[in-house]
């Protein structure tokens, strides 16, 4: 009796082991997806190229509070290189990224970050217009430009800080000084397009009172976003001045041709580099094009005539947040979620939206090259 006993004690053992070592094991709640990482989007030897800001807010501030702080570094790397130069031997000048490790693991913990949690918050104030449970591509090109609206103040708000000399919340043409990148290279795009020239600044003047404030500090460091007729004719100006290889003071078809065309077209296009089209079938639509735009007939383009597609030579804010619009409602079709046959082609529902956060809301939150705020 005791060695049957013992017996089955000994199989009980086993097979309690052998349910243990085959159980589904528990991990820590930690994001079950890629591991998210902020980026670092703001470029300082060229701050003109265009990176998505992030889609939530929350981490849109992280980012930016990153931002200011290399930002600061740089700034006293050029004001005053002696305080940077009197480190230790060995000493990196590097942005102090063990500060915000905390801010990522925080962002991958399911526990205190959770995604869809976020998506149930954000969606009525991205569902706007109308507020009917769905969100249009309208809707999400709104939210995005609200977001990099934000993002690009507070740059020129920072900006504003350094040069408003006398503290009066006004910049003058004096007091503004070019950024180091500019002063370095003169051969630089921006240098030799007037960007940072005088007629620039009365350019994004509105009021004429030789002064700007921050609405009009603003145009000037983002003159494609602005609505000001001075601003845009400007923008014209300058590139009649850029293209204009004969000095005549117009552009003529082969310079419309071999500079702005390409640029029109890539913004109507943008998977147009996929079919490498020849040049022979690209002169004729740019004939098309060149012949609408020349008024007068007289075969040469001014300024005013450019004024059509200045939109597309520099492309705003608005561009860019339609971009990453188009990118969530594709990657929607692209899995067929619940609501694809019963709504527009440009419509998510909310279920929709929640259905993708279920799944994989990681890769959509990576979106277009990092457009929800995180970097693949």
């Amino acid at each position: 009796m005791g060695k049957v006993s013992a017996i089955i004690y000994i199989a009980v053992a086993l097979l309690i082991l052998f349910l243990i070592s085959h159980s589904p094991k528990k991990h820590p709640n930690h994001s079950r997806h890629r591991r998210l990482k902020l980026r670092s989007s703001f470029s300082f030897s060229n701050p003109t190229h265009h990176e998505p800001v992030a889609f939530d807010p929350l981490v849109a501030d992280i980012e930016r509070r990153r931002e200011d702080r290399q930002w600061e570094k740089q700034y006293l790397e050029h004001t005053h290189p002696q305080l940077v130069n009197d480190h230790a031997p060995g000493h990196e000048s590097q942005p102090e990224w063990e500060d915000f490790m905390n801010a990522e693991d925080y962002l991958n913990d399911e526990d205190k970050f959770n995604v869809t949690n976020r998506l149930v918050m954000l969606f009525p104030k991205i569902d706007a217009d109308p507020a009917d449970g769905f969100v249009t591509e309208n809707e999400l090109t709104e939210w995005h430009l609200q977001q990099a609206a934000k993002e690009v103040l507070h740059r020129s708000m920072r900006e504003m800080e350094v040069h408003d000399k006398n503290h009066d919340g006004f910049v003058s043409f004096a007091e503004y000084e070019p950024p180091s990148w500019v002063k370095n290279d003169n051969n630089s795009f921006g240098y030799d397009m007037g960007w940072w020239k005088e007629e620039h600044f009365n350019a994004s003047d509105a009021n004429g009172d030789g002064l700007l404030n921050i609405t009009e500090f603003n145009d000037f460091l983002h003159p494609s976003d602005s609505k000001s007729p001075k601003l845009l004719h400007w923008l014209c100006k300058e590139e009649v001045r850029e293209r204009d290889t004969d000095r005549d003071g117009k552009v003529n078809f082969d310079e419309f041709f071999h500079g702005l065309f390409d640029l029109v077209r890539n913004y109507d296009e943008e998977d147009h580099n996929s079919s490498h089209p020849s040049h022979d079938s690209l002169e004729s639509p740019a004939r098309h094009l060149f012949g609408q735009l020349d008024k007068d007939g007289d075969r040469l383009l001014s300024e005013e005539e450019l004024l059509p597609i200045i939109g597309k030579i520099h492309p705003s804010e608005r561009y860019y947040a339609k971009q990453q619009a188009d990118y969530i409602i594709s990657q929607h079709f692209r899995m067929s979620y619940p609501c694809r046959h019963d709504m527009g082609i440009d419509t998510l529902c909310q279920t929709c939206v929640f259905s993708m956060a279920a799944n994989d809301i990681r890769m959509v939150f990576h979106g277009c090259n990092g457009c929800f705020g995180f970097s693949k």
